[in-house]
């Protein structure tokens, strides 16, 4: 049981983590927790079974073109969502836009593409089913090379300098001449491309199903701030044992409980340590 534990929580616990990795993107250059982070994973996994198993894509190709999809939708998330809110005074107004773009999202990957749950493609058809089965495996190996290589990119590339240029102090990077707005466009391409690895890596295991959305979307923000908001590190922690703690839940109490086991956990961390375990106390502007 405890191998089934693991497998299966490890596995959940590193596709929440890209979720939350993909909140991070979009908020280191924007400030802004965007909704549609789960919807971005969910697409990931209909994108993935309608290119290869219904468009019959060779693997490789279709897993581009799932890529391709989502960053497209990233764009137009920071396009027509979230400029217009960050050109306003009342910045906030960012969770109405961003929640209401992600159920008209959902609703139309309900009506073009199916309102059931449809079983995604074996991907390279290793394992029988059991702890070595590549549905446990996938979303882990994808969940680390997507963390490298943002420390990559971060540390070692001069856009990934501007990225945290902007990060630590926008209105220093824009006196610096930094391009804030492409940027951001960029960061919100990138987080379309982690939230479409996400439901790619673990689509054999959450499948192809327009209901995924909501759920990614708060079980990806909760590693997001239990690691701090912006450590991709947290969140990579934070998502791992997550997944495990509730599928722990679901063995022992059941899957009713796991919600509210969830939210205790929660809520009580954040109360002891409100900055999440790996983020830092911002100072306050005076």
């Amino acid at each position: 049981m405890i191998e089934a534990i693991l497998a299966s929580g490890l596995a959940i616990g590193a596709v929440y983590a890209l979720v939350a990795i993909t909140y991070n993107v979009m908020y280191a250059t924007s400030r802004v927790l965007s909704f549609t982070s789960g919807q971005l994973a969910m697409l990931g996994g209909v994108f993935g079974a309608l290119f290869i198993d219904t468009l019959h894509f060779p693997l490789i190709l279709g897993f581009v073109a799932t890529l391709l999809a989502c960053m497209a939708v990233g764009v137009v998330t920071e396009v027509i969502v979230v400029r217009p809110v960050l050109a306003k005074l009342e910045q906030h107004l960012y969770v109405f836009s961003t929640l209401a773009f992600a159920l008209m999202i959902q609703q139309l990957t309900a009506i073009e593409w199916s309102t059931d749950p449809v079983p995604f493609p074996r991907l390279f058809g290793i394992g029988n089913g059991g702890i070595t089965d590549e549905k446990f495996w996938l979303p882990i190996l994808a969940c680390v090379l997507a963390v490298l290589a943002l420390e990559l990119l971060y540390r070692h590339t001069l856009v990934g300098c501007a990225f945290l240029a902007i990060s630590e102090d926008n209105f220093a990077a824009r006196a610096l001449g930094l391009p804030e707005r492409n940027l951001r466009i960029l960061s919100y391409a990138l987080a379309g491309a982690i939230g479409g690895l996400a439901g790619f890596a673990g689509g054999e295991l959450l499948l192809a199903f327009f209901a995924n959305g909501p759920l990614l979307t708060f079980y990806g923000f909760i590693p997001a701030a239990l690691g701090g908001i912006g450590s991709n590190r947290g969140a990579l922690i934070g998502g791992l044992a997550l997944g495990v703690y509730q599928q722990a839940i679901n063995f022992i109490i059941g899957g009713t409980f796991s919600a509210i086991a969830v939210f205790a956990a929660f809520i009580i961390v954040l109360l002891i340590v409100p900055q999440g375990l790996f983020g830092s106390v911002e100072g306050r502007r005076v």
